[in-house]
């Protein structure tokens, strides 16, 4: 059987001060949500009439041009995770937020449908070094006991995101045109840089050597990481839940108004409610994981059972999708991304239990990819189908095809007996 390698936080990390690591995943929290917020912007415009009129797309123009992000992002993350192994976290992650940033602000600009597309285009680019630095700050400053819950609170961002996304878009929207929306929204977050540069110290590629230097088996050749099945398993698993979550954040609200006949106040409301129960239950989940790894409890089979649970939870979005009545519609589209926030801390930090730290850039970079491959397929997928059959039906059981897919590969592939030595 294969050795689990142990966490390993380097001597530096040991010094730091309590308050200090969890005020940085505050920040990092923060960053992630603004990140979001900027990514959702796009799917509440599209449902207002006058950007629809002003830019005249059909429902296949619709999902293009949400999945434009997602093409530069997600085929990035590789080389992002190189980038921030070599070059640390904080230096990357600046340049990176200023960037998109300034891209999202310049959305008001957009005169055209080519001109929206490449802006979406380099927005994703622009993003592209927030997870792979922020997961790797995660793995070299907290130990297992405690890295679901400073997971946790970060992936919270990730969902806390398109809920202020969503609702802020639309009120902005509601009072200024989506224009002056995108310009607040873009320039305003560039705030957040002050403290970043302030609070988080420049790590280069140290922090990596000296956890290599007390855990010397955690540096495996990456030929050897790709020909396990832990690595396989978490891709398809990572797909499959990210493909729920972005069919969510790019159609869910188109979904709401036009086949629940729901304004554009109560969709972005409803979508709000889903992302905050699922950003709620994220950090309880990662935080009880912690707790029962703490007292022993092995940490695969912890984050693993967590992790499946919350997909059966999402798969119940099928139940409301099948229903007539707006009411059980509306509870399920909750309940079942709520639901899955038991698997969001958890998948990641399982990535972590089972995978050795010393390339963990790249390793973030493979499955973040993976995370955002569905953001290109689910927004494409979804637009086509729509427009193929006419209804939300057959999208609804894409997912929960997809889901079912996530459980067999959590279930058979990801296992403590196939991580890598």
């Amino acid at each position: 059987m294969a050795a689990v390698p142990q966490s390993v936080a380097p001597a530096a990390s040991a010094a730091q001060s309590t308050l200090w690591r969890w005020s940085v995943i505050g920040l990092l929290t923060l960053g992630v949500i603004i990140a979001y917020v900027d990514r959702t912007n796009l799917s509440v415009a599209l449902i207002d009439d006058s950007f629809k009129k002003f830019f005249r797309l059909s429902d296949k123009d619709r999902g293009m041009v949400n999945s434009a992000f997602f093409w530069s992002y997600a085929f990035l993350q590789i080389p992002a995770g190189w980038v921030v192994d070599r070059y640390g976290s904080k230096i990357p992650y600046a340049i990176s937020f200023l960037i998109w940033s300034l891209v999202s602000a310049a959305t008001a600009f957009a005169g055209g449908f080519t001109q929206l597309f490449s802006l979406r285009f380099l927005l994703g680019v622009g993003e592209s070094i927030l997870t792979p630095a922020s997961m790797r700050w995660i793995r070299f400053h907290f130990a297992e006991k405690e890295r679901g819950l400073a997971i946790g609170l970060y992936m919270s961002g990730t969902k806390y995101g398109p809920a202020l996304g969503t609702l802020s878009a639309a009120w902005l929207i509601g009072l200024y045109g989506w224009r002056a929306m995108f310009l607040i929204l873009g320039l305003g977050s560039l705030l957040w840089l002050i403290p970043w540069m302030l609070m988080v110290k420049a790590d280069g590629g140290q922090v990596a050597r000296a956890a290599s230097a007390l855990g010397a088996a955690e540096s495996v050749p990456f030929g050897r990481l790709m020909r396990s099945p832990v690595i396989w398993g978490t891709i398809i698993g990572t797909f499959c839940y990210m493909y729920f979550v972005y069919f969510c954040m790019t159609w869910m609200p188109a979904y709401l108004k036009d086949a629940r006949k729901m304004s554009l106040a109560s969709s972005s409301l409803y979508t709000t409610f889903s992302f905050t129960g699922m950003a709620t239950v994220a950090a309880l989940a990662g935080w009880a994981a912690d707790r029962m790894v703490a007292r022993g409890r092995d940490a695969v089979n912890v984050r693993k059972a967590f992790t499946i649970a919350g997909f059966l939870m999402a798969s119940t979005e099928v139940i409301g999708a099948l229903s007539s009545s707006l009411d059980v519609a509306l509870f399920f589209s909750v309940f079942s991304l709520s639901g899955l926030g038991l698997a969001t801390a958890n998948y990641w930090a399982l990535t972590q239990t089972l995978i050795p730290g010393g390339a963990i850039g790249k390793i973030v970079g493979i499955q973040n990819c993976a995370a955002n491959l569905p953001g290109i397929v689910a927004p494409i997928l979804t637009g086509w189908l729509v427009e193929r059959t006419g209804s939300y039906q057959a999208p609804m059981q894409a997912i929960w095809f997809f889901l079912l897919l996530g459980i067999a590969a959590y279930v058979f592939l990801v296992r403590k007996k196939y991580a890598p030595a």
